[in-house]
């Protein structure tokens, strides 16, 4: 990317976590930059200590950017999230400074659609019980009744949240001759409906009738614990349920008890309600496939990610509208 009209004071950002490199070059070629090294997500206090002098601040879904935090960054202009997500941050308090907060959409919807794709598959073929079975030498050889799963091809499956990774989803559901019903705050265009075969359909008729359900809703208010006890006593005992959206959209512990008691039938989970903290019965459970939030980890979708995050604050800092902004409203002449 070509960068224009840098203010002639050097400026700073601080980085919250190692990210790929692509994005890091990029920040160093235009500002002066602290790339915090530590693996683990930062603390509030640690937060707080870097963000007093930068002028931008590249951070993370994990990162406690609230209010008292954007009131301690004295000369910041810029918030840049790395991830489509922004819950991480108090938007309000953001734009009441006008400091903008920018987000990565678009890059990260066909990887997340795979994984998503690969959670409902692992999940329902019981890959990962099979692995684990294989490893511990108790493969004695081809038995009609070992690991019986069930299939997906033809089967109904409920989206929840329509939006470009639910629409990607659908997509990939198509070449398994599933299926589709959705929900979404917004119904999809007809156009799309069409091109997805898809059904627009209340909650309670894709939680009764959907042989898997999928979440991509972001977190807000109205979807903490949209799934919990009643939803779950909605659906089909052979039920699969794949998450790939925010751990709290789903109430853990009631799901898995729900897995316990075959409830339903298994779960495939990329996110988790206390992340990184798994609920210990849920961990305990053959029944679910759990992975460390990694819908998004490709090489190539987490380095474009980088570069759009780096490209956000060097047009912010610039004075430029970046390509994501969250809150446009912040924008000063």
């Amino acid at each position: 990317m070509t960068v224009t009209n840098i203010q002639t004071r050097r400026m700073n950002v601080y980085v919250t976590r190692q990210i790929p490199e692509p994005g890091i070059s990029m920040l160093k070629a235009h500002f002066g930059v602290d790339v915090r090294q530590a693996k683990t997500p930062i603390s509030k206090p640690e937060l707080l200590e870097h963000v007093g002098d930068v002028d931008g601040l590249l951070c993370l879904l994990t990162d406690p950017v609230d209010a008292e935090v954007i009131a301690a960054g004295n000369n910041l202009v810029c918030i840049s999230n790395y991830a489509v997500g922004f819950n991480n941050i108090d938007v309000r308090a953001a734009t009441e400074r006008n400091i903008l907060v920018t987000n990565t959409p678009g890059v990260l919807t066909d990887t997340t659609a795979d994984f998503a794709f690969a959670l409902l598959l692992a999940a329902a073929r019981r890959i990962v019980e099979a692995d684990a079975f294989a490893r511990a030498s108790k493969f004695n050889g081809w038995d009609p009744m070992l690991m019986l799963g069930q299939d997906v091809h033809g089967k109904t499956l409920g989206i929840v949240g329509f939006g470009k990774i639910g629409q990607a989803l659908a997509r990939r559901a198509r070449g398994f001759d599933m299926r589709i019903l959705y929900y979404s705050r917004t119904k999809a265009s007809d156009e799309d409906e069409a091109a997805l075969a898809a059904t627009f359909t209340p909650l309670e008729r894709i939680f009764a009738e959907s042989d898997f359900i999928s979440l991509h809703v972001p977190l807000t208010e109205q979807t903490r614990h949209l799934i919990s006890h009643d939803q779950l006593r909605m659906m089909k005992p052979t039920a699969i349920l794949v998450n790939t959206s925010r751990g709290p959209v789903v109430d853990e512990q009631a799901l898995a008890e729900a897995l316990r008691d075959g409830t339903i039938a298994a779960a495939g989970l990329d996110v988790f309600e206390d992340e990184p903290e798994v609920n210990p019965l849920l961990a305990s459970l053959p029944n679910v496939v759990l992975a460390p939030h990694i819908a998004s980890a490709s090489h190539r979708t987490r380095s474009l990610m980088a570069k759009i995050a780096a490209e956000n604050l060097i047009d912010a800092l610039a004075g430029r509208r970046p390509r994501f902004p969250v809150n446009p409203e912040a924008l000063t002449e």
